[in-house]
């Protein structure tokens, strides 16, 4: 799967992704490239805590400690801060066997090599709390449905607390940006949703109730991406009638659903996204601004969409919802993202 599917230590980024000779995810040449210019985080592993903390501060964890962190987004922080797990270097790969199944999919897996990486993040990082051990292990291979041959990619997170602090905050997601048009932007891409709730959100991308239903779209029904609009920035909620404080920490155990489904009428090219995650953020890519880098040419808004299954935005200041990414010792976190993806 070497040819199809490649990864980089930076970040345990998900560089390459090919589909009918069709690299469906943004990235760029060399693990350079990424360090300089990767400020949409393309194919990056986000932590320690994906998407924002709101006022860039925490309270009342470890007995009643606050911390303050780096407000890098408006009053916020984002994706853990100025030097998240998607700008730091992992152990890795390291081929840890294979795997003939994917829990939640059917069919036997051809291929199934799998690999991991492995990120000690100290006491402090970013000014989280807590040392912890981070794996991230990807499966790829393939199987046939319904006739077609699709290819899988498996993405299993895993992290503990091993020293520094009793609890610490974490969610992790990754941050593929896909595009199946095999052209400049997702224009005439054809997406549907699992759900229509969602979290509403302040112009800085925090929540400001619970689950809602989302009104713009009718997202439980194909629907087209223009060149403008319509325009996602927002979480969705898997399952709007699951009290959000009844969230394992680890939700690798919990039914695989599929999240988003889309494909392009043009290129032919299908991708699912699939997770055990309560919430998923699906971005269409206003913001991205990158120059053309050793041959790849420059990507700018809407050159890619991202689909980032997690824990609720902002789960740890809000009381109802910590208990989804309070990670205590002797505890594990984990999650469960599947992609797959055929031409027809």
């Amino acid at each position: 799967m070497a040819d199809e599917i490649s990864f980089l230590p930076l970040g345990a980024i998900i560089q390459s992704f090919r589909v009918g000779g069709v690299n469906i995810v943004q990235g760029f040449p060399t693990q350079d490239d990424y360090a300089e210019h990767n400020s949409p985080h393309f194919g990056a592993t986000i932590g320690r805590v994906a998407n924002r903390i709101s006022g860039a501060k925490i309270s009342n964890i470890n007995g009643g400690k606050s911390y303050s962190f780096v407000a890098n987004n408006g009053p916020n922080t984002l994706h853990g801060g100025n030097f998240g797990w998607g700008k730091r270097i992992w152990k890795g790969p390291n081929p840890v066997g294979v795997r003939k199944t994917v829990p939640g999919i059917e069919g036997e897996l051809r291929g199934g090599e799998t690999i991991e990486f492995v990120l000690t993040s100290e006491d402090g990082d970013e000014g989280f709390p807590g040392e912890l051990v981070v794996k991230v292990f990807y499966t790829a291979g393939k199987i046939t449905e319904n006739g077609k041959e699709v290819t899988v990619l498996s993405q299993e997170y895993e992290a503990e607390l091993i020293g520094g602090a009793e609890e610490t905050v974490i969610n992790m997601t990754n941050h593929s940006y896909f595009n199946l048009s095999g052209g400049p932007t997702v224009e005439g891409t054809v997406v549907q949703l699992a759900t229509s709730s969602y979290l509403p959100l302040d112009e800085w991308g925090i929540p400001t109730t619970g689950p809602t239903t989302y009104t713009k779209v009718a997202t439980t029904t194909p629907f087209t991406l223009g060149a403008q609009e319509p325009n996602f920035d927002d979480c969705f909620v898997v399952d709007p009638s699951a009290s959000p404080s009844s969230i394992p920490i680890d939700t690798r155990g919990l039914h695989l659903t599929k999240l988003v489904t889309a494909h392009h009428p043009g290129s032919g090219i299908h991708l699912e996204v699939l997770s055990t995650e309560p919430a998923f953020q699906f971005y269409t890519g206003k913001w991205i601004d990158v120059p053309a880098v050793e041959g790849t040419p420059a990507r700018g808004p809407r050159s890619g969409f991202c689909v980032e299954p997690s824990r609720f935005v902002n789960a740890i200041n809000v009381d109802n919802w910590k208990n989804q990414v309070i990670l205590k010792k002797g505890e594990k976190f984990g999650a469960r993202i599947v992609y797959k993806a055929w031409k027809e």
